[in-house]
């Protein structure tokens, strides 16, 4: 215990190499796409799948392993986490068809789901000193891997082919795994509860999401109606479930008396819609229409994501001096002025004139993420901020599951500049729910304000 006390960065360094390979994975596979439809002989929507099906699974696997944690320890739920990761990226590269690989995208999710609440477990119990610090810390390593993993991506892809994306996580796996054997605390073990975790809730949950995509996947051909009315049902009855479960999933009736967080999720949600859809469609398009590798490809990629990283730290300023609503009316805008610039750009204009849209694109990303958080922060109760983060997360992750449905439609049969201004008009209709929003949200912390 003494080495934990007296070493905390070299603890949140651990928890760090373990965090960061839920957003790497979630992003790194932008880059391979492409070359997995040409392996599995795929149409984009089925590819699409890969993106969705990370993001259900790690939506899912969070609160659960949050309440594990509690329950088995946090350090023993941290190092099965990684093992599970480990043992994906194994079975990855060998996938003999496409469900296969699914199969492994999926556990890796869950897998990498398992680290962060373990990891913000442990260092909200031990580093009790600079604890903020050490927080924004684990969130560099997460947004960063997050930003740069399609131009890692596009580096490994372009050496040694779509495998090298799962066998890269080896690195921090063995690093961090070694680290936690000795560093991370041996915290006491919870009794265990299973009726803590709401199973049937996340089934139906995950069988409406299911269905939603289905349904959207299906609008360009036959339409499955089946798929709507599961979606329908599958809704209905999560949310007739969940208002009577004392631990639920999702805590409905709180989004119902606090209107402003639930707009927060809303905007969140939908800036996150808009912002996978180019995250996720930019690399495709650059290889299939453009014609660009993989390794150029991400290194253009590098515009959106730069731009995001350079900008964060200018909006916690902003923060800092004015308030959580400046930064967040620029966001919208600068995401609404980045969407309408990209229906200027067409298959004569120069690569330079794209990157200067995605650049505007990134910025944007800069002060939404941060913002967003804090404004929702600003509206709810402090004891409510654990199952506030859990939405928030929630909703990234719906943002992301609907973009590669919308991918998956507009992309599917045939891919053009076109089809990528059919997403952008798609997406600046987010971005018009995105900037009312960002005005209607109150300009200050009124709960704080009223006690």
């Amino acid at each position: 215990m003494t080495i934990h006390i007296r070493n905390p960065w070299l603890l949140v360094l651990t928890i760090g190499l373990g965090t960061l390979l839920n957003p790497l994975n979630s992003s790194m596979i932008s880059v391979a796409l492409t070359r997995l439809q040409e392996t599995f002989s795929l149409t984009f929507a089925d590819a699409s799948w890969l993106i969705s099906i990370f993001y259900l699974a790690s939506a899912a696997g969070q609160p659960v392993m949050g309440k594990l944690s509690d329950m088995f320890g946090a350090k023993r739920l941290f190092m099965a986490g990684l093992l599970l990761v480990a043992g994906a990226s194994v079975l990855a590269p060998f996938s003999p068809n496409f469900p296969f690989l699914l199969g492994c995208r999926a556990l890796q999710a869950v897998g990498s789901s398992t680290l962060f609440p373990s990891g913000m477990s442990i260092v909200r119990s031990y580093i009790t000193q600079k604890q903020g610090r050490a927080l924004a810390t684990l969130s560099v390593f997460s947004t960063t891997s997050a930003a740069f993993g399609p131009s890692i991506g596009g580096f490994l892809i372009a050496a040694w082919d779509w495998p090298s994306i799962f066998l890269i996580n080896f690195p921090f796996i063995i690093l961090s795994f070694t680290l936690a054997q000795f560093i991370l605390p041996n915290a006491s073990q919870g009794t265990f509860e299973l009726s803590r975790i709401d199973f049937l809730g996340i089934v139906l949950f995950m069988s409406a999401m299911v269905g939603l995509i289905l349904f959207i996947l299906s609008l360009e051909t036959s339409v499955r109606w089946w798929a709507f009315a599961l979606f329908l049902l599958g809704a209905a009855a999560f949310i007739g479930y969940e208002r009577k479960q004392d631990e639920p999933f999702i805590d409905l009736q709180g989004l119902v008396k606090n209107r402003n967080a639930l707009f927060v999720y809303i905007q969140f949600m939908s800036i996150n819609v808009v912002y996978y859809c180019y995250f996720f469609g930019f690399p495709t398009y650059l290889q299939q229409v453009r014609g660009y590798s993989e390794q150029h490809t991400g290194l253009i990629m590098l515009t959106l994501a730069g731009f995001g990283v350079v900008t964060a730290p200018i909006a916690g300023r902003l923060i800092d001096q004015f308030g959580s609503k400046l930064p967040l009316v620029i966001g919208a805008s600068l995401l609404l002025t980045g969407t309408g610039l990209l229906l200027t750009y067409h298959e004569a204009s120069p690569l330079a004139w794209l990157m200067v849209i995605m650049s505007v694109l990134g910025m944007s990303q800069g002060f939404n993420n941060i913002s967003t958080q804090t404004t929702l922060y600003d509206n709810v109760d402090p004891e409510e901020t654990g199952s506030a983060s859990g939405l928030y997360q929630t909703s990234r992750y719906m943002g992301a599951i609907l973009s590669s449905s919308l991918l998956g439609l507009a992309f599917n049969a045939y891919m053009d500049t076109a089809h990528l201004h059919l997403v952008a008009l798609i997406c600046f209709v987010f971005c018009l729910v995105i900037v009312l929003l960002a005005i209607k949200l109150p300009a200050r912390n009124r709960l704080r304000s009223s006690k």
